[in-house]
């Protein structure tokens, strides 16, 4: 590292990131079968950044351009070659075998915590008094490691839910140490026992010895306005893996619109001998064999809306206790079974639940236990309303609701208590905190909107989506059942807490937390919630980076789906924090997402809500700019691949007066890339490095001709750098923004010296939007740039896929389809991804390849095989005259329904066999579509891609029959082959 303490003006980040090591541990960190990191199972929160990212992103924007690399890549945690660990574990998947010892000789780099030395050398090079702010810091990511290496850390979210949390995972943890698991251990003991006695009763004890109940599953309920029979609603009714499922037995009653028609329920076990599913794509089927009507989806929503939906039990999930013996006769450790049964009478208790819920009512009401908030009426996802849930407790059926509402109880009477006897200190109140957390955990975990998942035998939280998804069937938790319920959520609470302090201690420090020593050493953390437009508690010029990773656009809606937190901890955690939860729900219209339920009704909303989120940012970015030092850096992390969200982005970076000066794409997925999907998603965090634009840039305009050329020539030069660090797909042309949008930024303002005509699709969209901007043919925008880094692309990928060897370009159908699979990697992908890609390639996506070789489905474009452009008649001449795709189709479709001969007449009297487009076309095809089990030995496709590999298993045996001196064998076919031996 530096050998004097100063700061160099240049920053590590501005010249050099290993971005392959830190994707690689950025996919470790979420390995399926390990546990996910402590603050990422402390509290949902949505779209997290990777621990080893973010800290990444931090320490880079502070250390001096010269810093040590190999210094860097351990106090990261990167004690090894993460990329040849990656590659024994790929080439283990690739032959289908199971990766035998440990594939990487350290652990996971996110729980490395550096050691006193290396944090005295850090603070060296840095300086002292470092601080960094991360002004929409969520989960905390950010400002958690932040914390880590020293630096005092500004952590600001105007969410109270995500301020909480920030709060219990960057500040609580360094600054109490043990402390926090004795105090959390007393309460939620104490906690547990007063719940004991209240919720026992209301769950019926297992019928058979040895065993325990675990889980209830139930359907949702209409009645049949055709036959008055009660309908239980489950898409299946499947309950695991290998069969086990369940029979409706429908009682009839005395016929059609007569009492008594009732499903009841048999536990099978074979998959021919299930019922059929009552519920598809929002209709209703009614199960009874004298009726058997379809009840169209607006009745159910009807019905649910007017009487509300019912719940009807059907599976009891159980454990069964088997004892085991050891060699030596004496008991071993017993081994539990899970099984499933049908309900019996016992089991159906409703009556007495809602009498309870009956006595209750009244006084939590009265003393405000339960929540009373509407489910608002204005939001993007209204599904709880349509489906008759118009309260936010609604989301709970009755016992569900007893069991939380006496939680709620119970963790009010207990901080009374303390509060009376002077026992509510600070640390007690962080305990509280955490009490709160778990409590949330199980709400999560047992709401109407969980569900079982079949295959794995679990259940499925209520956020395993980002969204309100109605669930027809749920499950629900048995809370009192030992190691299940609030036990469960207990234990897992505790061990994030313990987690949370150990990665908050040095390495190797004696007087870090966990040994009782002095906390003064900490580093200082400051946790607001208000808008990250308003840091008023921050000073001009006073903080040294700031590192955020913004909200995207209209992807995840956080104030709405936080609610459903938010009625419930500021009614627990409100009681010890109560400056975080002064409003009724969160705040809506403060928030700086691309929300279009702001503008419902208004003509244009979806691009209202986009200026709405662009100009809440760019305000966002005009505070960071107030606070930040003149020689600060701030570094944005953004994973979008929608352009529209880094145009709006970038709009707002510029207009905060900001320039950037250096861009990295980090792949958090790597794992995309071992088997072809059916829909295409990128994988890329662009790390987007900026700085104050200086003065001296001045205001004058630049030509817009003058500088594309230098947008071109900096996505050249860096493409090349990321294909080698393991960028690929459509990954590597949301890399390629970055250095397109440096060049942009370091010119701007830019305008045009020739006029461009006004598109076709702004002529026909003017009439649409009643704010639309008068069309100005000198007008430049960070879209213009995108376009550019994404011919760059083209260009440098279609020389590569035809090895350059200078037989003639391919037409622009050819190139679109080509390009369009390697970089999706997919048979379906965005409209808007589609469009963007035509327009790089120069063709007409709607007249010139839709209902061609592709075709529109709802926002996205599925890709054709031969057989399916066969079958619709959408083949062109098979010379290639139209477009060489249609004469390379042709060949695949004749080599798959006939003979390899076949397909080679077709091409010699089309007279398309000798031509260089058709060998450059063939050759480009057979490197982008997933190869064929019978060439690389397994299956690399799945779903509607293996009629793509279809294509190439025919392809590629008609290159060997005919064309092997002319086409080299396929690249990937060789890296299949490397990965394999």
């Amino acid at each position: 590292m530096m050998e004097d303490g100063r700061m160099s003006d240049v920053r590590l980040i501005e010249r050099w990131l290993p971005i392959a090591e830190i994707g690689i541990e950025s996919l470790r960190e979420r390995t399926p079968m390990t546990p996910f990191p402590a603050p990422n199972r402390l509290h949902v929160w949505w779209a997290r950044r990777p621990l080893v990212a973010s800290r990444a992103a931090v320490l880079a924007s502070l250390l001096p351009a010269n810093a040590d690399h190999d210094t860097f890549l351990h106090v990261l945690g990167i004690h090894g070659d993460p990329m040849a660990s990656r590659r024994r574990i790929d080439r283990a998947k690739r032959i289908g075998e199971r990766f035998e010892g440990e594939a990487y000789t350290y652990k996971r780099a996110f729980s490395y915590s550096p050691s006193p030395s290396e944090m005295a050398e850090i603070r060296r090079q840095t300086g002292s008094d470092i601080s960094v702010l991360d002004p929409t810091a969520g989960g905390g990511s950010i400002p958690f490691e932040s914390s880590r290496m020293g630096f005092k850390s500004y952590a600001n979210d105007l969410n109270p839910v995500a301020a909480t949390i920030l709060k219990a995972t960057v500040e609580t943890p360094q600054r109490f140490g043990l402390m926090l698991l004795d105090e959390f251990d007393e309460i939620s003991k104490k906690f547990v026992a007063r719940r004991e006695s209240l919720l026992r009763s209301a769950y019926p004890p297992e019928p058979e010895k040895n065993c325990v109940p675990t889980n209830y599953i139930w359907a949702r309920t209409i009645s049949c306005p055709y036959c008055a029979g009660r309908i239980p609603l489950s898409p299946n009714w499947r309950l695991n893996g290998v069969g086990v499922g369940v029979r409706l037995k429908p009682h009839l009653g005395n016929g059609p619109g007569t009492t008594g028609r009732f499903c009841s329920f048999e536990i099978v076990t074979d998959v021919s001998e299930h019922s059929a599913g009552t519920v598809a794509d929002g209709d209703a089927t009614c199960p009874f064999t004298d009726c058997a009507r379809v009840i169209d989806g607006d009745e159910v929503k009807r019905q649910a809306q007017a009487e509300g939906m019912g719940d009807q039990l059907f599976t009891v999930v159980f454990k069964r206790r088997i004892e085991t013996k050891l060699k030596s006769g004496k008991l071993g450790k017993p081994r539990w079974e899970r099984g499933y049964r049908a309900p019996r009478a016992e089991d159906s208790i409703e009556a007495d639940i809602a009498a309870q819920i009956d006595k209750k009512l009244p006084e939590w009401e009265a003393l405000d236990v339960i929540p009373s908030e509407e489910f608002p009426s204005d939001t993007n996802d209204d599904r709880p309303r349509q489906y008759g849930m118009p309260l936010w407790r609604d989301m709970f059926s009755p016992r569900q609701l007893l069991g939380h509402g006496l939680a709620s109880e119970i963790f009010r009477d207990m901080v009374e208590e303390d509060r009376l006897a002077s026992r509510l200190t600070d640390v007690r109140r962080a305990a509280y905190i955490y009490l709160s957390f778990s409590l949330d955990k199980l709400r999560d975990y047992n709401s109407r909107m969980t569900r079982w998942h079949g295959n794995r035998e679990i259940m499925v939280n209520t956020f395993d989506r980002h969204d309100f998804a109605f669930k027809w069937s749920y499950a629900e938790m048995v809370i009192t059942t030992e190691g299940v319920g609030y036990d469960w959520a207990i234990e897992q609470t505790a061990k994030c807490v313990k987690e949370l302090v150990e990665l908050s201690t040095p390495t190797g420090a004696k007087d870090g937390p966990l040994f009782g020593g002095d906390k003064t050493a900490s580093a200082e953390v400051v946790i607001s919630s208000k808008s990250g437009a308003s840091l008023d508690h921050i000073a001009d010029g006073s903080v040294d980076a700031v590192v955020m990773d913004p909200p995207y656009g209209a992807n995840v809606m956080y104030a709405e789906l936080s609610d459903f937190f938010y009625v419930w901890l500021k009614r627990t955690a409100g009681l010890v924090a109560p400056e975080l939860f002064t409003r009724r729900l969160t705040d809506k219209q403060s928030e700086a997402v691309a929300n279009k339920a702001h503008f419902k009704r208004q003509k244009g909303a979806d691009a209202l809500a986009n200026r709405d989120y662009q100009e809440k940012m760019a305000a966002i970015f005009a505070e960071s700019r107030r606070v930040l030092k003149p020689n600060g850096i701030m570094t944005v992390m953004f994973t979008h691949k929608d352009t529209s969200a880094w145009d709006a982005l970038t709009k707002g970076l510029i207009e905060a007066g900001f320039i950037i000066t250096a861009s990295w794409p980090v792949n958090t997925e790597a794992e995309g890339s071992l088997h072809i999907k059916d829909k295409a998603a990128a994988n890329s965090t662009i790390f987007l490095v900026c700085r104050p634009r200086p003065a001296e840039q001045g205001d004058k305009t630049t030509y817009w001709e003058d500088v594309e050329p230098l947008v071109a020539k900096a996505v050249r030069t860096r493409v090349e750098e990321f294909q080698k660090a393991g960028i690929g797909g459509v990954d590597l042309y949301l890399a390629s923004f970055g250095p397109a949008l440096e060049q942009f930024s370091r010119h701007w303002p830019l305008k045009r010296g020739t006029p461009r005509p006004e598109p076709l699709a702004k002529k026909r969209r003017k009439q649409a939007e009643l704010f639309e901007e008068e069309f100005d043919p000198y007008a430049v925008t960070p879209e213009d740039a995108l376009d550019a880094a994404r011919r760059e692309v083209k260009t440098w990928r279609l020389n590569q896929l035809t090895h350059a060897k200078g037989r003639g370009d391919l037409d622009a159908a050819t190139a679109w389809f080509v390009l369009a699979w390697d970089a999706f990697k997919a048979p379906v992908f965005s409209y808007d991804e589609g469009l963007r890609l035509a327009r790089a390639v120069g063709a007409d996506l709607d007249g010139q390849l839709i209902g061609k070789i592709c075709e529109k489905k709802g926002s996205d474009i599925k890709l054709w095989d031969s057989a399916t452009r066969a079958a619709k008649n959408a083949l062109g001449p098979a010379d290639g005259s139209r477009a060489m795709i249609d004469a390379v189709h042709h060949a695949a479709h004749r080599g798959r329904t006939r003979t390899l001969d076949a397909a080679l007449d077709l091409l010699k009297d089309a007279g398309a066999d000798g031509d260089p487009q058709f060998l450059a076309a063939l050759e480009a095809v057979l490197e982008v579509l997933p190869p064929s089990r019978n060439f690389v030995g397994f299956d690399v496709a799945s779903g509607d891609a293996k009629s793509a590999a279809d294509d190439f298993d025919a392809l590629e045996k008609l290159r060997r029959l005919a064309f092997s001196d002319k086409i080299d064998e396929p690249q990937q076919l060789s890296l299949f082959t490397e990965e394999v031996a």
